[in-house]
């Protein structure tokens, strides 16, 4: 079953967050992921929430995007977005 990385982003260092970019693709790749949405523009339909960037990958299954999440060749990436970058992340099970 399909299962989805959903992630508010708000970027506060531009330069790092860019090198965050490059890197972070490879690493999605391997676990099996890829982007659906990555900061494209964002409207707000109902309540409060206006996300600055949005970004959607799809993994084959949660555990993937767990692994992924907490493999080895992430973590430096993961340390880059933490030193540029304010996130929420979630992962949820599609349909």
């Amino acid at each position: 079953m399909s299962a989805y990385v959903v992630a508010e982003v708000e970027v506060f260092d531009s330069e790092k967050f860019e090198v965050y970019r490059q890197l972070v693709l490879p690493t999605i790749a391997a676990h099996g992921g890829r982007y659906l949405a990555r900061g494209g523009t964002v409207q707000t339909l109902e309540g409060e929430w206006q996300p600055k960037r949005l970004v959607i990958v799809e993994f084959p299954t949660a555990a993937q995007a767990k692994a992924w999440w907490e493999s080895g060749e992430y973590e430096p990436v993961k340390a880059l977005r933490h030193a540029s970058a304010r996130t929420r992340m979630i992962v949820v099970e599609g349909l």
